[in-house]
């Protein structure tokens, strides 16, 4: 269960083979958005000169080296440490979650077990991670939209035009699917609904992809809905409706 702060314990585990460490200041903020990053081990074979980039960011982060020697050439020994870690952890029953960092195919059928029993499972690798680790997670964070603005080959930090993002027809089926999915008999959905059942549907979707921070500012530059700010009953807040324009 969460703790008494109602903040989920998530354990943070890294495949060091298949990640680039200038992501991790980026990585490890993401993270404290979905909870406390109670657990935090990063798997690799630390003999090695190419995980030097991981070694000094280690102590600075407190991230545990979890030590995996290349038994066998063309083997990857890091991705059954992390998932024999993993199961470890799941029956001790003290997470809420985990966050599997890494692009590797491999860890599809954990993620999968992990929902299973009931756990949510946040995934973060690179956009060629294969399409059946990203559907086994609950969330998937590209980890190109993590990098810095000014770091080569980093994000999309410009946001799309509305010419741009109606040109990409999965994302217009998908927010036009959801809006209807989420709609009241008058064709109005809760923005909030809306983004949950995109959620549900493709567990990549993010609007950092696109350059925009928030659903609600791509929703707007999209221009396929009619957006409704509506006032909240004895509050001062306000809740965003939306509804597809094709809708009379």
């Amino acid at each position: 269960m969460p703790n008494s702060e109602g903040q989920k314990r998530l354990a943070v585990l890294i495949d060091a083979d298949n990640t680039q460490p200038a992501i991790i200041d980026s990585l490890l903020e993401e993270i404290a958005n979905y909870g406390i990053a109670t657990v935090k081990r990063i798997y690799g074979d630390w003999t090695g000169s190419h995980l030097k980039g991981w070694k000094e960011m280690l102590l600075e982060h407190a991230i545990q080296p979890i030590q995996q020697f290349a038994y066998t050439r063309g083997k990857n020994a890091t991705d059954s440490a992390m998932i024999i870690d993993a199961m470890d952890l799941l029956y001790t029953e003290t997470m809420d979650g985990f966050c599997i960092v890494s692009s590797d195919s491999d860890f599809t059928r954990l993620s999968a077990r992990i929902r299973e029993a009931g756990l949510i499972v946040y995934g973060f690798g690179e956009q060629k991670t294969p399409k059946a680790f990203v559907g086994a997670c609950d969330r998937f964070i590209f980890t190109e939209i993590l990098r810095k603005e000014d770091e080569k080959g980093g994000g999309n930090s410009k946001p799309q035009s509305a010419r741009e993002l109606k040109s990409d027809s999965r994302l217009v089926n998908l927010l036009r699917n959801a809006c209807e999915d989420s709609a009241d008999e008058t064709g109005w959905a809760n923005l909030g609904t809306v983004g949950q059942n995109v959620a549900n549907k493709a567990p990549e979707f993010d609007p950092r992809n696109w350059g925009y921070k928030k659903l609600g500012e791509l929703v707007k530059a999209i221009d396929l809905f009619v957006i409704d700010e509506r006032q909240v009953v004895n509050s001062s807040s306000k809740q965003v409706y939306i509804r597809d324009k094709r809708r009379k």
